[in-house]
This record gives structure tokens, sequence and C-alpha cells, in this order.
């Protein structure tokens, strides 16, 4: 089982990132995802979930609006769209399954700064 995220990086105030998490050797279709984030000296924050039939989602009020998670089952693979991005959202963001069990991908760096 793997969860691989990317798109993580430096990015300007103001600016927008996609994250994507790559699954496998799992049955994608019929987990639901989340993404979360943690930031130094924080606990960890549920920001973006998606079910796994008919894809309803919901977010943190800290990215509603700005935020938007989405799926592609056929690729296996889960995004999180950010726009509008503040030095706030600087964590590291990682990718979640949620079924029987929970599988975590390793996390990617996001840093908001001029």
């Amino acid at each position: 089982v793997q969860l691989v995220e990317s798109g993580g990086g430096l990015v300007q105030p103001g600016g927008s990132l996609r994250l994507s998490c790559a699954a496998s050797g799992f049955t994608f279709s019929s987990y639901v995802m989340r993404w979360y984030r943690q930031a130094p000296g924080k606990e960890r924050e549920l920001v973006a979930h998606i079910t796994s039939v008919g894809g309803r989602t919901d977010y943190s009020d800290s990215v509603k609006g700005r935020f938007t998670i989405s799926r592609d089952n056929a690729k296996n693979t889960v995004y999180l769209q950010m726009n509008s991005l503040t030095p706030e959202d600087t964590a590291v963001y990682y990718c979640n399954a949620v079924f029987r069990v929970n599988y975590w991908g390793r996390g990617t760096q996001v840093t908001v700064s001029s």
C-alpha cells in the first residue's frame, strides 16, 4: 500500500498550488480520502474530505472557499487545489485513506512566504 503526495513547494501569498496523492495497493474507489496538514508546533488538522461514493466534499472553516478536493478513481489519485494561499497555510500536507483501515502518505511541504 502506498500513498505518495506531490505538488508541494514554495509559493508567494495569494498564489496557488495543486497537490496530488497517488494511491496504490488497495481499492482506491472504496475509500474516503482526506487531506490533513500539520504546521510546526501544532496538531494535525483535517483540511478536506471527499467520500468514496458520490464524491461529496467537506472542508475546514479555515480553507472553505479557497481549497477544492477532488478525486479521479480511474487514476487512483486525489487532488487538493489550493488558491489564495496565506502564510497560515504553511504546513506539511498529508494524504489519508479511510475505509476499514487508515493509510497515510509521508506528506509534502507547502511553504507560503514572500
